[in-house]
């Protein structure tokens, strides 16, 4: 009955969750999905995949969860779970959830011989996750998710860290007031036709310098084109019902912003003091910076771990950690766009983006989610790895007598003593087999910190955003805005 109460508690959140995920995901890639060039089968795929990513962070606060409900606050093993096979065949459906979202396609292609055919899909799919640690796959697909997350690290510079600078910075700042932004675009039209009057005065039609003033002219309409469109963006804005109601909600977008911060603030010192508690007491690069023993305090893992004790709030603490991860990705792609080195070639824009470009921003993104995780486990180590368990060490005090006392539960303690999260065994079991990507997982995390206070200055120096940002663009034809002024 207790291991039923526990799966119930543990699963449950996750099942709203994957709900909530599903239709944000639909939501989200209809926003953003071209109005002109949109196919079912590419919208589908694309929700299908943001979903996809999306859970496999979810799952980390399940892991979290069941590891420490096994557990009393005294550091005894709760009746359901004194037994270690139990305890096992728990924490491996938590494994077996992680590769199914991490190798969704190999898990119904198996290479070795399936199950008799009266068993369940289930037990197909965990008899071919057996046979992975058996044979060395196991290793490999490990060897894999490696990679991607090492991939997924250059994105986290790139993409979360600008993200997790302008995101709060925005929701602060505001947009531009869309009667003085119209205004100012209707002053800058004037003085484009005014020049325009005036190169027509000075060259008039002469041959010696038509062609020059063909090209400027050009140049002069395609500008004023675009000021144009912008007038008619600005105004269709001013006028709608959802921007009056935005300026109704600014005080809590003030707040969030505030919030959102104050988060990036105590993530970057979390992340911040984790390195230097690296550089400072790990095991070296040759053990991929593992750290066994937290030495410096790290305020999100303290305060993680310390709000266990009111279930469900450390769970909803976690998930709204790692949703602000996600939310920060998505915002850092959305403003830089999607680039091949210094080649641009999709720009994420609402009702504008080629259906291409979704698919490779959600690609992009199972990467960052990888990555992710990997950085969840540097801000939280304690937290990741063994949640708020603790467990009982005796120790010889004066006169040869016994001292029980009540620890936390780290590296050193046995596998009968605590349980760890199989996130967090997945990363230090390789760590240990392969320390490149532990030592390159350390390094680029000094460069997201390094790029997370260059995004605050950028983001700083350029102001606020237009009141009609990613709704015109030079690449846009005059035919679409009548259509999205009316949608």
């Amino acid at each position: 009955m207790a291991l039923s109460f526990t799966l119930a508690a543990g699963w449950i959140p996750f099942v709203v969750v994957l709900v909530l995920t599903l239709l944000f995901s639909a939501i989200y890639i209809r926003y953003y999905m071209s109005k002109y060039d949109s196919e079912l089968s590419t919208t589908l795929t694309a929700i299908f995949a943001l979903t996809v990513t999306l859970l496999t962070s979810d799952l980390v606060p399940v892991d979290i969860f069941l590891v420490s409900f096994m557990k009393n606050q005294d550091g005894t093993f709760k009746d359901w779970a004194k037994d270690n096979s139990t305890r096992n065949s728990l924490e491996d459906s938590v494994l077996y959830a992680y590769y199914s979202v991490l190798s969704l396609c190999r898990a119904f292609v198996p290479t070795k011989s399936v199950p008799s055919s009266n068993s369940t899909e289930w037990i197909k799919i965990k008899g071919l996750f057996e046979g992975l640690a058996s044979n060395g796959g196991e290793d490999a697909l490990s060897f894999v998710i490696c990679v991607f997350s090492l991939l997924g690290m250059l994105g986290l510079i790139t993409y979360t860290a600008y993200g997790m600078s302008a995101l709060p910075m925005e929701l602060v700042a505001g947009r531009k007031s869309t009667k003085k932004e119209r205004m100012a675009v209707q002053s800058n039209r004037s003085n484009v036709e005014s020049h325009r009057e005036t190169i027509r005065a000075k060259y008039g039609l002469s041959r010696s310098t038509s062609t020059r003033y063909q090209r400027r002219n050009a140049e002069l309409e395609e500008q004023e084109r675009q000021l144009a469109r912008q007038e008619r963006h600005l105004a269709a804005s001013e006028n709608s019902w959802c921007q009056k109601c935005l300026t109704l909600l600014r005080p809590f977008e003030i707040v969030l912003g505030v919030v959102c911060f104050l988060l990036a603030l105590l993530v970057f010192i979390s992340l911040l003091l984790t390195n230097i508690d690296k550089a400072m007491n790990s095991l070296g690069y040759k053990f991929g910076f593992a750290l066994p023993h937290r030495h410096l305090p790290n305020p999100i893992d303290i305060v993680l771990v310390f709000c266990q004790k009111l279930f469900p709030l450390d769970y909803i603490l976690m998930t709204g950690v790692t949703v602000y991860f996600v939310l920060c990705s998505m915002t850092g792609v959305c403003r830089i766009g999607i680039w091949f080195f210094w080649i641009r070639m999709y720009k994420v824009r609402p009702r504008r983006t080629m259906p291409q470009g979704l698919l490779m921003f959600c690609m992009i993104l199972m990467f960052l989610v990888l990555a992710i995780n990997v950085v969840i486990y540097e801000l939280t180590p304690q937290y990741s790895s063994f949640g708020s368990q603790h467990y009982l060490v005796n120790t010889t005090g004066l006169g040869n007598s016994t001292v029980t006392s009540l620890e936390p539960c780290s590296t050193d303690a046995s596998s009968e003593n605590c349980t760890i999260t199989r996130m967090a065994l997945l990363l230090t079991r390789f760590f240990y087999k392969m320390w490149f990507f532990g030592a390159a997982y350390y390094v680029c995390t000094w460069a997201f910190l390094g790029t997370f206070l260059l995004g605050f200055v950028i983001v700083l120096c350029r102001g606020r955003r237009s009141a009609i940002q990613g709704e015109v663009d030079s690449d846009d034809f005059d035919e679409s805005d009548d259509e999205l002024l009316h949608a």
